[in-house]
């Protein structure tokens, strides 16, 4: 925790800012969690000035106690009817009016408008908080292992409770039995089930439905198991009580040579483009994808995210790995049409020497 708050103290001089707000809302905001430990509820300020002590403003009178306990760094006070407010007179008393104020997270345009109008100028640090996140500490990556081995856990229960006559609803209540009990919680959990004789569907959905799994289905999923904001993620692709078909076999195998052949490529100094050049193989075969094929993660949604190898090179980002960056690999293979496709794919440490999958559920095209 110490050393986060030097490194933003140290992203704030860069920018010649002296004072930061961090912003969170409903269940939304690392910067918030990651600075003061605290998951944001409903609302959530941080005042951050490197010379004094965090000011930690929670929404919701009655979340001020946990926050009081979690937040152990930070003083905490409820931030009143009105939270802007709150944290501008904080602000004022800190000798920030007039000056630059940086923000990092999705402030709504009227407490942007109330900040603009106190502050000489608002300063977005979001780029550098993002930079901090990229490379994982021995400490992170201990916690998302806790994260992944629950991730893990939500997916052998999926593969031990789906099977015909079982909906998504009950999928969905059946991988967070898996890890709620052991402090787990919900990232995502996306699923998606079609005929394997006549797909109509390439991606797991974001929200369930009330079909029933049939014999001869294809049954994809996303899942993502969270312990405390560390979070892992596995894709996996499953035949329920049938034997895979043909073309979801051809479909897996080149999915597996793709994640094969990005993963050998994850290593320090790695570019983007040979990350999208491991790919190219998808569409060799005659296959798309629909998902990103690579994109960085925990803490956000972060960078590098990549698409398919036939695109235009500009577009692939000037970005190279490090050591310690967490990054899914997912090739999401499928039909030129996008009626079938599978999903394969896991987060991934890039180690001084290669890649490590943070995962240990067994690789793919299974049967239910």
């Amino acid at each position: 925790m110490k050393r986060r708050r030097v490194a933003l103290a140290a992203a704030m001089a860069e920018r010649d800012v002296d004072h930061l707000l961090l912003y969170g809302a409903e269940r939304s905001g690392s910067a918030v969690a990651w600075l003061t430990r605290w998951p944001v509820t409903r609302e959530a300020i941080v005042v951050v000035t490197p010379s004094e002590r965090d000011l930690l403003l929670v929404g919701f009178y009655n979340h001020v106690p946990n926050a009081e306990r979690i937040a152990s760094e930070a003083e905490v006070r409820w931030t009143g009817p009105k939270p802007m407010q709150t944290a501008i007179e904080e602000l004022r008393r800190r000798g920030a009016a007039g000056g630059r104020v940086g923000v990092i997270g999705p402030l709504g345009y009227r407490p942007h408008g109330a900040l603009a109008g106190f502050a000489g100028e608002v300063v977005s640090l979001d780029d550098s908080y993002t930079r901090l996140r990229l490379v994982k500490s021995q400490e992170e990556r201990e916690w998302l292992r806790a994260g992944a081995a629950l991730t893990d856990a939500a997916v052998r229960a999926l593969q031990e409770q789906a099977a015909p006559g079982v909906d998504e609803r009950q999928l969905g209540d059946a991988v967070e039995r898996a890890y709620v009990a052991s402090g787990g919680t919900t990232h995502i959990h996306y699923f998606g089930a079609t005929p394997m004789s006549d797909p109509r569907q390439c991606v797991p959905a974001q929200w369930p439905s009330a079909r029933r799994l049939e014999r001869g289905d294809a049954l994809t999923c996303e899942i993502s198991a969270s312990y405390w904001g560390y979070t892992g993620q596995l894709l996996r692709t499953f035949a329920v009580a049938a034997e895979p078909a043909p073309l979801y076999r051809e479909l897996h195998d080149v999915a597996d040579a793709a994640f094969d052949a990005i993963v050998e490529r994850l290593r320090p100094g790695a570019s983007a483009a040979d990350l999208v050049g491991a790919s190219s193989l998808i569409e060799q075969a005659g296959f798309t994808i629909r998902d990103d094929l690579v994109h960085g993660f925990v803490g956000g949604y972060l960078p590098p995210v990549l698409g398919r190898a036939s695109r235009d090179p500009a577009e692939a980002p000037d970005f190279r790995l490090e050591a310690g960056m967490t990054v899914v690999v997912q090739p999401n293979v499928v039909t030129l049409d996008e009626r079938a496709g599978v999903q394969t794919g896991e987060l991934v440490l890039v180690g001084p020497a290669g890649a490590e999958s943070l995962h240990d559920f067994e690789r793919g095209l299974l049967r239910l």
